[in-house]
């Protein structure tokens, strides 16, 4: 995430700046954007790096080293970041509203629960730092505690990134299309394997809540059939469906990409590897496209006279998430950026940019807590053929399925 701010010192010291007081209930008064003479264009840029763990770990202690919780961000490391995939200031899954006691830093005292929450430290941090606006890139988790920081009176203006497409509010979330670039192209290449073999082709993909990265890749050719976490599918139909595409293709192979929060009508919930949570209450997903893979299996030989049909079973993990951005995803973000930063010069906080029915535009952030985007089955899913319904695309959205108006 992002912090603007006027002025400011070696990181650890105590900084002068015209921030009052998160802790008295009121919003900071930033230079940048109260006085003719500043820009928020033109002020310095100090993101926390780790996402909400810079904030967390930030230590106020004079002569304390912060080089791992923020980063002044000069047009060097813009422009040569801009050009690649990943985040140079690095990730996490930390929740400062519900840190586990081992995971609160050692320089702070009074959080002896097994889950603390640790935002008024937080806000302290931020007023140390002297954080004018702040800017949460994220999915709805990150997003969600940057909605709680502007309850609490910090400038927010927040940006959707995360390639599930799941952020309420926006059709579009930083990452998407090269996530969709990057399924469709393995698919694709997977396909000489399935095809040399004649074998079913079975593809986990992400999407926890939300089916879209397995359901645009299926309406762009990718695969023949798909799973959602929004229906939960028959095995015996998946079967039938899978053999007659194999039979029906010349080279004797089918394709079904299955979202890694899917569900068969034959099991509770999803599949998991592990008990273990996040701070965001996640278990880590995975399982589904074995299951599925050694259902199909099973069943093939009953459908196809007597013969089975082996199974390529590949799970895509960190491959789409993986390498450069594509076009959509370079365009996007500069997008954002320079939307946010209206936002901000005229003074519009609490706000989330956003894509709406193909045009940019913003939302008040609170909706990335009042609901879950997720596909509409009865519009864009076709429960018998197991793949996208697309009816007519005239004066629809680019990304006609992604949209919640």
């Amino acid at each position: 995430m992002t912090c603007f701010r006027d002025s400011f010192g070696p990181y650890g010291q105590q900084q002068t700046d015209n921030c009052h007081s998160h802790r008295r209930g009121r919003r900071p008064r930033s230079q940048s954007c109260d006085q003719g003479n500043h820009d928020p264009r033109t002020a310095r840029r100090v993101p926390c790096r780790r996402s909400w763990a810079g904030v967390v770990d930030y230590n106020r202690d004079a002569g304390a080293d912060n080089s791992e919780n923020v980063q002044e961000l000069s047009e060097a490391i813009v422009n040569r970041a801009g050009r690649t995939g990943g985040t140079f200031l690095h990730t996490s899954r930390t929740r400062p509203s519900h840190l586990p006691r081992a995971r609160v830093p050692a320089h702070l005292t009074g959080h002896d629960e097994p889950i603390n929450d640790v935002t008024k430290h937080v806000l302290k941090n931020l007023e140390h730092i002297g954080v004018d606006v702040l800017i949460p890139i994220g999915g709805d988790d990150t997003l969600s505690y940057g909605k709680r920081l502007h309850d609490e009176g910090v400038h927010v203006v927040g940006i959707p990134k995360t390639m599930d497409n799941d952020v309420y509010g926006t059709d579009y979330c930083i990452g998407f299309s090269t996530c969709v670039t990057r399924t469709i192209e393995l698919t694709h290449r997977l396909r000489t394997s399935a095809g040399s073999h004649e074998r079913f082709l079975v593809i986990e993909v992400f999407g926890r809540y939300a089916g879209f990265t397995a359901l645009l890749p299926t309406m762009a050719g990718a695969a023949d059939r798909c799973l959602i976490p929004e229906y939960a599918a028959g095995v015996e139909h998946l079967a039938e469906l899978m053999t007659y595409d194999h039979n029906r293709n010349p080279s004797k192979y089918s394709v079904v990409l299955v979202s890694e929060g899917a569900h068969l009508t034959t099991q509770e919930g999803m599949s998991f590897e592990s008990e273990e949570t996040d701070m965001f209450g996640h278990r880590k997903l995975g399982g589904i496209g074995d299951r599925v893979a050694q259902q199909l299996k099973q069943r093939s030989a009953a459908l196809n006279g007597g013969t089975r049909i082996n199974v390529v079973n590949q799970r895509l993990g960190y491959l789409v998430r993986s390498g450069n951005p594509d076009a959509l995803d370079s365009i996007v973000p500069m997008a954002f950026g320079n939307l946010a930063l209206d936002l901000i010069l005229a003074k519009r906080f609490g706000r989330l940019v956003s894509v709406r029915n193909g045009a940019y535009d913003n939302v008040p952030i609170e909706v990335v807590v009042g609901r879950k985007k997720v596909v509409d089955v009865h519009r864009h899913y076709n429960t018998e053929r197991l793949r996208p319904i697309y009816h007519t695309f005239h004066r629809q959205p680019v990304f006609i399925m992604t949209s919640d108006v």
